[in-house]
């Protein structure tokens, strides 16, 4: 018996493993040959999480489901951990080609190419991960921004898997009013922190999420905007100690598809992936409130506090928010579309 082995590769750097063995019987006179042709698609999944960040475990999920119903035609490979891409590299690594899924934080990796995508970051704007998808696959100016998005990224949506609700968690300060924010020293991830940092008198610098453990164990800063599972999953917990109430915004990561390679799939395994993508999706949309709040109570055991603003604290906060903070990001968003997201019902 003899194995021969061929990769032939596909177009956008879709990698077809072809495999033929063949095997000879010799008897008598006669010759007897079977050959079994077996070919699979792999595709690889990049993603930036640790492994233990709920996140990564439906995009875990995802695949395994994935390579189970294709049966051997399609194999989803997962790149946890910044492996292949970074989450700022993610979406130009998508567009090239360079890699056929990836997860996409969208308020991180879409500005840069689209910039009316900073709209998904307004602090306030949105009461809920569905208030917010709802805008953009039912209002005419969000399908617009969507469609913008894919088209530019050329690529796909394959499965929502959201990373969390937005809160802010400090070192020192219990963040019980806008004064208890002055002086702090903040990391800033995207851009739309800018000007709710500068109105509370916070000084920030720029940091990934795999250098903020180091300085907030240092003292280069003091302060994050974060989801829950981010305390958690990268043991930030260890030096924060307070958490703010009302939810800010809602993060949102999308699994995408490079546009071309979904295109070159066969129908029935671009049908397995979308369905897949459907149903993991779902599970991470419905349990992502409540995994949040229990790791805000799990934070609470280590010792932290959550302080919820109310009374006069959220009155001079959304009075903040009204007079500085909003004027400033109106310029980073079309004027229409910022009219819209306003008027968009969250019911």
């Amino acid at each position: 018996m003899k194995r021969l082995s061929h990769v032939v590769a596909l177009s956008r750097s879709a990698i077809r493993a072809k495999t033929v063995i063949a095997a000879l019987v010799a008897a008598g006179f006669g010759l007897t040959s079977q050959t079994i042709i077996a070919d699979e698609i792999v595709g690889r999944l990049s993603y930036h999480w640790s492994p233990t960040h709920t996140s990564a475990v439906y995009a875990e999920m995802f695949a395994e489901e994935v390579n189970k119903r294709a049966k051997g035609r399609l194999r989803i490979d997962t790149y946890p951990n910044k492996q292949l891409f970074g989450i700022r590299e993610i979406v130009g690594a998508l567009t090239a080609g360079s890699v056929e899924l990836g997860a996409v934080i969208g308020i991180v990796g879409f500005p840069s190419v689209v910039k009316d995508f900073n709209i998904a970051s307004f602090p306030g704007m949105w009461a809920s991960f569905e208030h917010q998808r709802r805008f953009f696959q039912n209002s005419p100016e969000g399908q617009k921004l969507w469609n913008a998005v894919q088209n530019k990224t050329m690529s796909k949506l394959v499965m929502y898997d959201p990373v969390g609700p937005v809160l802010s968690c400090s070192v020192k300060s219990p963040m019980d009013s806008v004064a208890s924010y002055e002086g702090l020293k903040a990391r800033r991830l995207f851009g739309t922190e800018k000007p709710l940092w500068k109105a509370l008198k916070v000084d920030y610098q720029k940091l990934g999420t795999r250098d903020v453990y180091t300085a907030l164990q240092t003292g280069m800063v003091d302060t994050v905007n974060t989801v829950p599972n981010g305390v958690k999953a990268y043991s930030w917990w260890e030096f924060l100690k307070y958490c703010q109430l009302p939810y800010q915004s809602y993060a949102d990561a999308y699994i995408m598809a490079n546009g071309p390679w979904l295109d070159s799939l066969p129908a029935d395994l671009r049908d397995i992936l979308m369905a897949v993508g459907k149903e993991v999706g779902d599970k991470a949309s419905a349990s992502i409130m409540d995994a949040s709040t229990a790791i805000l109570e799990e934070f609470k055991a280590h010792g932290g506090t959550v302080t919820v603003l109310q009374g006069d604290a959220k009155v001079e906060f959304d009075q903040l928010l009204a007079e500085k903070v909003f004027p400033a990001l109106a310029d980073m968003v079309d004027a229409d579309l910022l009219k819209a997201a306003q008027e968009f019902p969250a019911n």
